[in-house]
């Protein structure tokens, strides 16, 4: 190949994938990705199967979830310049502009909204509205103003599997959902929590009031471990309501709930180091996932026999 010719397949090589870094980021792709997986397993634990079908909605929200990550990356610009751990994102770094990412915003709105519906119905695309609003018109400007805005926060959590199971026809209203949407709900506590312990004085420069201004941070490390506990005990209700019924998953979810509680007790010592509170938070989203895998792998299993 002639070196010119190579040179240049190279560097257009290179920008592509900075634009899609720079995507990844400005829509938080890690987030919303694990959105759309719990919009998955609401559709799996209501029709019982794997489905080609189940893609299209989760995809719808993976799309919509992203779009309102980019604005609420707009919303709080200014912010994040400020803060260590948020200071090269692409608008404060200035690679992204605040237009483009507010346009990219919008697209992205539209879109999965668009395809939320026609792939499901109206009560899904509703659904996905309210989480929208509520992560951008309620919780982001709220944050601002109360420490605890994280508790009404956390039903944005709590909506993406309700998604998934309207999307396959179920009622959101239904028992099971709820139990499901429960445990999601109170997982975005300690999750939030534990961030605010490795970051804490990140977010209070940056004039956000946080609750390490009221706490200890010996005290918000006891507060917290007890949501720890609420998440151990909402995961073990969820069998309570036919979730998972196998005698096989009640006993798995036991040893994931005691694994969770014996492997984030480190928090309550007396060495609060930075090092103990991300071991926390990365093993309370592994016992999370480890949750969804196992009521998933249950449904689908008892639907084939």
């Amino acid at each position: 190949m002639n070196p010119y010719i190579q040179q240049k397949w190279k560097s257009n090589l290179i920008e592509k994938k900075s634009y899609i870094n720079l995507f990844v980021e400005l829509c938080k792709v890690k987030i919303t990705f694990f959105v759309a997986i719990s919009t998955s397993v609401g559709y799996i634990l209501n029709s019982g199967s794997l489905s080609w079908e189940m893609l299209i909605p989760a995809l719808g929200v993976f799309i919509l979830a992203s779009g309102s990550s980019a604005l609420n990356e707009y919303q709080e610009r200014d912010l994040d310049a400020i803060m260590e751990r948020t200071k090269h994102r692409p608008i404060p770094s200035g690679l992204v502009s605040g237009n483009m990412a507010l346009g990219i915003a919008v697209i992205l709105l539209v879109s999965g909204s668009a395809i939320i519906y026609f792939s499901s119905n109206l009560t899904s695309l509703l659904l996905g509205i309210l989480a929208f609003v509520w992560y951008n018109l309620i919780y982001t400007p709220l944050k601002r103003r109360y420490a605890m805005a994280v508790v009404p926060g956390s039903l944005i959590g709590a909506i993406p599997p309700v998604i998934g199971w309207t999307a396959s026809g179920g009622n959101p209203f239904d028992l099971q959902i709820i139990t499901v949407a429960l445990f999601f709900f109170i997982w975005q506590i300690p999750h939030f929590w534990l961030l605010l312990l490795i970051h804490g004085n990140d977010y209070a420069t940056a004039g956000f009031p946080t609750l390490t201004k009221i706490f200890s941070k010996g005290q918000l490390s006891r507060i917290t471990f007890i949501w720890i506990v609420a998440l151990a005990v909402s995961g073990l209700l969820i069998p309570i309501f036919n979730i998972a019924s196998t005698i096989y998953s009640l006993i798995a979810m036991i040893i994931v709930s005691i694994w969770l509680l014996i492997d984030t007790k480190g928090i309550l010592t007396h060495y609060l180091e930075k090092i103990n509170f991300r071991r926390a938070f990365i093993s309370v989203n592994l016992y999370v996932l480890a949750i969804i895998v196992i009521i998933s792998i249950d449904k689908l299993l008892l639907n084939e026999f």
